[in-house]
């Protein structure tokens, strides 16, 4: 049978936001047909089962998730910084805002993945490919810091995002692009390196 590629997108969408508003354990067909409006039993037509669902869906998130190459243009233009890399940062916390849907389903299935090898496997590659792209812009970019730093940012920025959208009041007496800021001060060395004792 002849399959819709706007239909499956339509699908998966509906499926991330299923999976965002009740857990990786409310994800079923049904579920996914009601909340895009379609007939009982279209999903099934597009999905061979839930593990390919879910995989599909995660593929799907990453693309929602993932900027445009001239908005990554853009946004790298300026001269290279410390105060440009929390640019970077804010600007990628303005996006999560925007899709929190897809980041909460993200998490979602992070915990699916601690119970399906195939799908954790799958979230690995995509997520390295991912930390991998973002040290090879920060890098070729010539931002301050070095590969570790961009690992260090993921790192730190991953549990800032997950205690903003899960439990914001948290850090409620403190904005996010602030938090943003020291992150980003702490991790991100300086602009230029340290003069030795020789002056050289």
């Amino acid at each position: 049978m002849a399959r819709n590629p706007e239909r499956r997108t339509a699908l998966l969408d509906a499926a991330i936001e299923v999976l965002a508003d009740e857990g990786a354990r409310g994800l079923t067909f049904r579920a996914v047909d009601a909340r895009a409006g379609v007939p009982t039993g279209t999903s099934s037509n597009y999905f061979t089962d839930r593990d390919q669902l879910l995989s599909q869906v995660g593929e799907r998130i990453f693309v929602r998730l993932t900027p445009d190459a001239a908005s990554v243009d853009t946004a790298l233009r300026p001269e290279p910084s410390r105060e440009l890399v929390a640019e970077l940062m804010r600007w990628t916390a303005r996006r999560m805002v925007a899709e929190r849907t897809c980041y909460l389903g993200l998490f979602e299935l992070r915990l699916e993945a601690t119970r399906r090898p195939e799908l954790r496997d799958r979230l690995t590659t995509v997520l390295r490919a991912d930390l991998d792209e973002n040290t090879r812009l920060h890098l070729a970019a010539g931002m301050p810091g070095d590969a570790e730093t961009v690992r260090l940012l993921y790192l730190a920025l991953t549990g800032l995002f997950l205690d903003h959208l899960t439990v914001p009041g948290l850090h409620a007496e403190r904005e996010l692009d602030e938090l943003i800021d020291t992150v980003v001060t702490r991790i991100v060395p300086t602009d230029r390196p340290p003069l030795t004792a020789s002056g050289g």
